[in-house]
């Protein structure tokens, strides 16, 4: 036995893992999100594992998801008779105090004027007659 023969047997593997950039994965999950495209055959294609695209398709679905769209109600705003009817000079700050009355306009059509300290009990019971909820 000589002594050189035991070095020549092995052999150092340098580090053989890929590195994805996140444009190539991009480009690899979108060719696999395509419609009748086998996952599979696209991870081979491209020299990585099935499961490995799975995963990054995963993750790229749970960073997707986009943040609910806030709820707008549609409000508009009109001036009252008593304050159209008014001229008054803005710049000298003489303006009309403001109506503090709010409008309600129902799903029929139906409109309901509150003013300020209006009691909400009888309010949702008038509103629901009006709107025929209620018989």
């Amino acid at each position: 036995m000589s002594g050189d023969t035991f070095a020549r047997r092995y052999s150092v593997v340098a580090d053989t893992r890929r590195r994805w950039s996140d444009d190539e994965k991009q480009a690899i999950i979108a060719e696999a999100l395509q419609p009748g495209v086998n996952v599979s055959a696209v991870a081979r294609r491209h020299g990585i594992k099935p499961s490995l695209l799975f995963r990054w398709r995963k993750l790229a679905k749970n960073d997707a998801k986009p943040e609910p769209a806030p709820a707008f109600l549609p409000v508009s705003l009109t001036a009252s008779a008593k304050n159209r009817d008014t001229n008054c000079d803005h710049t000298t700050g003489d303006a009309p105090a403001a109506d503090s009355r709010i409008e309600i306009e129902l799903l029929n059509g139906r409109r309901v004027r509150v003013g300020p300290g209006a009691d909400m009990g009888p309010l949702k019971r008038i509103l629901e007659i009006v709107d025929g909820r209620q018989r």
